[in-house]
């Protein structure tokens, strides 16, 4: 029998492997979901949320947890041009995981859409959620969003902007709370993403309405910002900036911030084999759980 400390060696450079392939952009999602087991959960998939092609979604749902369940709706990202729902299972049995519904959906992508569409397609998301997710034993009185890069911002859109779920007959409030995962908050697009929200290659100066931080007013439902602080995609001054400025609107906020874990390493904490990069899953998870106490006035 192996000694502890070799098997521990040779499992940390197996993951780094894995790591690198991911680095390395070689069929990452298959790479990270073929260490995910299907088991623990019932998925339903390819839901309408819409009328649209990519108006779809999963619904992955526990099977270890009685009772009703608060519901976890992730955005993916993929510089809003990227990404379909199916490559997240890692995420999806990561949120399973900590006892939460997880509802994974795709949305329209630049060039056949531009902002705010995948915006809007996120509130229809959330809409049907708030109206289904019942049946699947899920608490419409306990959605959370969540996501990562592009989708932070989707997400962070939602929670600060108003306007997207007013347009689909909801209040913000239905956001129990929400977890940013090194989204651009504050930011200019890249060269490369200007036209995704109507720009110019030449321009500078972003339309307001794109940051998440102009719309930050105090009532805004409680977040978690989560970064990595060797994140070279999106800096981290994002996650700080608007953790600033809720706090000095008097709004409800955490920031998470971990050394030495970059952009993709963040999410791919989320999978059970890569836990060991940081503690993004629990971190979620516990602050999802004491929100829902907090507004439960169960705890101060």
């Amino acid at each position: 029998m192996l000694p502890l400390a070799t098997v521990v060696k040779e499992w940390v450079g197996i993951s780094l492997a894995f790591y690198a392939l991911l680095l390395g952009g070689c069929n990452e999602f298959d790479v990270v979901n073929s260490t995910v087991p299907y088991i623990g959960y019932q998925r339903t998939s390819g839901v309408a949320y819409g009328e649209l092609g990519r108006q779809k979604l999963d619904v992955y749902v526990p099977e270890h947890v009685k009772g009703t369940m608060g519901v976890v709706v992730f955005f993916y990202g993929g510089d809003w041009q990227n990404g379909e729902r199916g490559n997240y299972r890692f995420v999806a049995q990561g949120i399973v995981s900590q006892g939460f519904i997880a509802v994974m959906p795709d949305y329209r992508l630049w060039p056949g859409v531009t902002f705010p569409a995948f915006v809007e397609d996120g509130a229809l998301a959330v809409k049907w959620v708030h109206e289904n997710i019942a049946r699947f034993g899920g608490d419409p009185n306990r959605i959370f969003l969540a996501g990562h890069s592009a989708g932070g911002h989707i997400a962070a859109l939602l929670t600060l902007d108003g306007r997207y779920l007013k347009g689909v007959g909801l209040d913000r409030g239905v956001i129990r709370a929400t977890a940013g995962l090194a989204g651009p908050y504050d930011f200019v697009p890249s060269e490369g993403d200007r036209g995704v929200f109507g720009m110019g290659v030449a321009d500078v100066k972003p339309p307001e309405e794109i940051e998440p931080i102009r719309f930050v007013d105090g009532l805004e439902p409680p977040m978690v910002l989560i970064q990595g602080l060797a994140d070279r995609t999106v800096d981290s001054g994002n996650a700080v900036r608007l953790a600033e400025r809720i706090r000095e609107k008097g709004g409800r906020v955490k920031l998470i911030t971990y050394p030495g874990v970059g952009h993709v390493g963040l999410v791919l904490s989320m999978a059970n084999a890569f836990r060991w990069i940081a503690p993004t899953l629990t971190d979620m998870g516990d602050y999802f759980r004491e929100e829902s106490l907090r507004d439960s006035k169960k705890i101060e």
